[in-house]
Parts: C-alpha cells; sequence; structure tokens
C-alpha cells in the first residue's frame, strides 16, 4: 500500500509564506506526476501546480509567479512553496501522485489534506 503524507499547512496573514510538504512510502518502484491541489469550502477541487518526473511544472493561472513545485526523486517527495499568499488561497491542499507499486502498475493516489488559511 502507497501513502502520502503532507504537512506544513497553518494560518499565516495575507502577504506572507508558507511550504507544503508531501511524502510518498510504500512499496514504491517510480513515482510519475506528483500535484498539488487545493479545495476552498463550497467549491470543486482544483489543481495548483503540477511536476512531472523530469521535473517539468505547469501552475494553475492564479499561482503562477508566487507559488513553485518541486521534487525530491530519491525520497519520494513534493514541495509547494507558496509566497506572497491572499485570503483566496485559503483551502485545503491535496497531494497528488501516480506510483508503480511492486504489486500493481501505476494507479493516482492522494494525500488527506493539510489546511491552508490566509487572513487580512
Amino acid at each position: 500500500q502507497v501513502q502520502l503524507v503532507e504537512s506544513g499547512g497553518g494560518l499565516v496573514q495575507a502577504g506572507e509564506s508558507l511550504r507544503l510538504s508531501c511524502a510518498a512510502s510504500g512499496r514504491i518502484v517510480t513515482v510519475g506526476v506528483m500535484s498539488w491541489y487545493r479545495q476552498a469550502p463550497g467549491k470543486q477541487r482544483t489543481l495548483v501546480a503540477t511536476i512531472s518526473g523530469s521535473r517539468g511544472t505547469s501552475y494553475g493561472d492564479s499561482v503562477e509567479g508566487r507559488f513553485t513545485i518541486s521534487r525530491d526523486n530519491a525520497k519520494n517527495t513534493v514541495s509547494l512553496q507558496m509566497n506572497n499568499l491572499q485570503v483566496e488561497d485559503t483551502a485545503v491542499y491535496y497531494c497528488y501522485a501516480v506510483i508503480m507499486t511492486t504489486r500493481s502498475g501505476y494507479n493516482a493516489y492522494w494525500g488527506q489534506g493539510t489546511q491552508v488559511t490566509v487572513s487580512s
């Protein structure tokens, strides 16, 4: 079984920064794309940023230039550096990864989510 465990959420003021981290563990053979999604109350879950195994990245329009996604392939981790946070960034942030395990092909996995709250 695979687990994704997020950390780093919290309460900050507008303009401040936070760094989220997510670690994948289990019977992992290789990790493909890794992403961060977020879901605000009453809204759909949306893609924030994604990074491929070769470290190609893409971002949602609302975070471009403020957030940076990175990964450590040796440790099976993905991070999201969030700068100049705004109130509208308040949401539960979820880690997502496509992972090949020793018992199956590639499957998609989600973390449990971490709350980010930005106050004005």
